[in-house]
C-alpha cells in the first residue's frame, strides 16, 4: 500500500468513526472526496446526466445508512463504488437500457500491447483524454471496469470485490476490455507510429 493509499485509508477510517460515533457532518468530507468519482463511475453506467446525478446521490444515502456495516476489510472507495455499480444495475434493470456496441475486429494480445506502449509515450493528459474518448464507444459495465482500473487506479483484487467476481474472471474481462479499447485507440491514433511500434516490438 502506498504512503498516499495508506493517508487516505486513515483519514477515511477517522470520517467514518466520527460519523458513527454520533457526528453525521463528518459524512460530508467523504461525500466531497468521492462524489466525483461516483458521478462519473454512474455516468459511464446510465450515460444520462441527470440520472446519474440521481444515482450519486442515492449511493452517499445508502453508504450512510449502511455505514455501520462497513468493516474496514476493503478500502472505503472499494466499498462506496460496490454500492454505486449495484445502484447503477438497478437502475438499468428498471429501464431496461443499456449501451449496445458495433462489432469490433479481435485484436491479438501483441496488437492490444502496441497500442498500451504508444499511450505510455505520450503526455498523460493525452493520454487519458483519448481513453476518455473512447469509453463513449464502450458497453457501460466496461467503461465501468476501465475507470476504476485506469483512472483511480483500483487493482483487481479490489475491481473483483466490486463487482462480485473472482479476481480470474476479473483479469480475463480487464484484457478483453483492453482488446475492444486498443480497437478504438487504433482509429485515433497516428499510423505511423503504430508501424514505428510494430517494428520495434514485433
Amino acid at each position: 500500500m502506498s504512503s498516499y493509499v495508506y493517508m487516505t485509508f486513515i483519514e477515511d477510517q477517522h470520517y467514518i468513526n466520527l460519523v458513527l460515533s454520533g457526528n453525521p457532518n463528518a459524512f460530508a468530507a467523504l461525500v466531497d472526496r468521492y462524489k466525483d468519482l461516483v458521478f462519473t463511475l454512474a455516468l459511464k453506467m446510465v450515460i444520462n446526466k441527470e440520472e446519474a446525478e440521481e444515482i450519486a446521490q442515492d449511493t452517499f444515502i445508502k453508504a450512510y445508512q449502511s455505514l455501520h456495516k462497513f468493516k474496514g476489510e476493503s478500502k472505503f472507495s472499494t466499498w462506496l463504488y460496490k454500492i454505486t455499480y449495484n445502484t447503477c444495475l438497478d437502475r438499468l434493470k428498471k429501464n431496461k437500457k443499456g449501451k449496445t456496441i458495433a462489432y469490433i475486429e479481435d485484436f491479438s494480445e501483441h496488437q492490444t500491447r502496441t497500442i498500451e506502449n504508444v499511450l505510455d509515450t505520450i503526455d498523460e493528459n493525452d493520454r487519458n483524454k483519448a481513453i476518455q474518448e473512447c469509453l463513449s464507444e464502450l458497453p457501460s459495465e466496461d467503461a465501468f471496469l476501465l475507470t476504476l482500473y485506469y483512472f483511480d487506479g483500483q487493482s483487481v483484487e479490489e475491481i473483483a470485490k466490486v463487482i462480485d467476481l473472482s479476481t480470474d474472471n476479473v483479469k480475463v474481462k480487464l484484457f478483453r476490455i483492453r482488446k475492444k479499447l486498443a480497437a478504438i485507440l487504433k482509429k485515433r491514433l497516428a499510423p505511423e507510429i503504430l508501424d514505428y511500434y510494430e517494428r520495434e516490438r514485433g
